[in-house]
C-alpha cells in the first residue's frame, strides 16, 4: 500500500504592514516678543535685596525707560529681562513664547556700557561672530550693518584700539545685527560724545518704527523721555512709578 501524501502546507498569509504616522508639524518658533509681563518680581543677593515684588508689562513698537536712582535695581531688572539674571521669586512671561530661556535669547539684543565684545578681536570680526552665531548669512548682513551704523576702517583695527564711540557703535551693530524684538539698553549714553548720542537715538527711533520692544536703562533719562510710550521708576527695588 503506498503511502499517503504530505499534506500541503498552509497558506502564510503576511502579516499587515506597520502604519508609520506622519511626522508631527513642526511649529515655527514666533517671529517676535509681543509682549514682556513681570509678575511680583523678587532678587535677592545674600542679605542684599535688589528687587522686591516688581510688577510691569512692556510692548512692542514702544520703548519703555527705566528709571530710578543707583541702587534702585535697574540693572538687576533688565538682567532678568535678557535672562542673564535669575529671578530670585516671581515670573517673567514673553508672550507669545511663554518662559522658554533658549527661545528667547534668539529674540534679544543687548547693549550694555560695556561692550560684551572680545577685544583682541576686530570689529568686524566681533559682528561676524555673533551673525554666525545667529545663523545668518555674513556677507549680506555685514553690508547691511557697517552702512546703518557708519563702520569705518576703524572696524578693522583690533576693538581694544578703538574710541570709545567706535567701540559703542561697534556693540550696537553686533547687538541689533539679527534685528530683534527685544532691544535693552543700559546706560547707552556713556561716554558718547553730542553727535553719538544723536546718532543712538536716531537707531532707538528706527527700532520702535520697526516694531521691536526698546527697554532702555539711563542715568539720562531726560534724552528719552519725549520718545517714550512707557516708565518704569523704581526705588530700592520696589516700583514708585509707572506707565504701560
Amino acid at each position: 500500500m503506498s503511502p499517503s501524501p504530505a499534506p500541503a502546507p498552509a497558506a502564510i498569509t503576511p502579516a499587515p504592514a506597520a502604519i508609520t504616522p506622519p511626522p508631527a508639524a513642526i511649529t515655527p518658533p514666533p517671529a517676535a516678543i509681543t509682549r514682556i509681563d513681570v509678575q511680583r518680581l523678587v532678587k535677592s543677593y545674600g542679605a542684599t535685596v535688589a528687587l522686591r515684588g516688581v510688577d510691569a508689562t512692556f510692548h512692542a513698537a514702544r520703548l519703555t525707560l527705566v528709571e530710578g536712582a543707583n541702587g534702585s535695581g535697574k540693572s538687576t531688572l533688565l538682567g532678568i529681562l535678557g535672562t542673564l539674571i535669575r529671578p530670585t521669586a516671581g515670573r517673567v512671561e514673553y508672550a507669545p513664547i511663554g518662559a522658554d530661556r533658549a527661545l528667547v535669547r534668539r529674540h534679544i539684543g543687548w547693549l550694555s556700557h560695556e561692550t560684551l565684545a572680545y577685544p583682541d578681536l576686530t570689529g568686524r570680526q566681533n559682528i561676524e561672530l555673533f551673525a554666525k552665531l545667529c545663523g545668518l548669512d555674513i556677507a549680506p548682513e555685514w553690508a547691511r550693518v557697517a552702512d546703518r551704523f557708519e563702520l569705518g576702517p576703524f572696524v578693522d583695527r583690533p576693538l581694544r584700539t578703538c574710541s570709545r564711540g567706535q567701540k559703542q557703535r561697534i556693540a550696537l551693530a553686533r547687538a541689533l545685527v539679527h534685528e530683534p524684538s527685544v532691544v535693552l539698553l543700559d546706560e547707552p549714553t556713556t561716554g558718547l560724545d553730542k553727535s553719538g548720542v544723536a546718532r543712538l537715538l536716531s537707531i532707538v527711533d528706527r527700532e520702535v518704527a520697526r516694531g521691536a520692544m526698546v527697554i532702555v536703562v539711563s542715568h539720562e533719562p531726560e534724552l528719552f523721555r519725549e520718545r517714550s510710550g512707557g516708565r518704569v521708576v523704581l526705588d530700592r527695588g520696589r516700583v514708585k512709578e509707572k506707565s504701560d
